[in-house]
């Protein structure tokens, strides 16, 4: 099996895959105004979206 990851895939090493728990940063949605988190560290240069908001604006494309 893999390297410890018990998935029968070899090597590729490119996700943080069963690490544990994910880190999460709180933001402040720029559509809807409410405070949520999210899995990266917002920059502040681009918009932040809650998961509701978000669905929105990839839906609406």
């Amino acid at each position: 099996m893999g390297f410890g990851q018990g998935n029968g895939f070899g090597g590729g090493g490119g996700g943080n895959y069963n690490n544990g728990p994910r880190e999460t940063h709180k933001a402040v949605c720029a559509e809807c105004q409410k405070e949520c988190t999210v899995p990266f560290k917002p920059s502040g240069t681009r918009p932040v979206y809650c998961r509701e908001c978000f669905a929105k604006q990839k839906g609406g494309r």
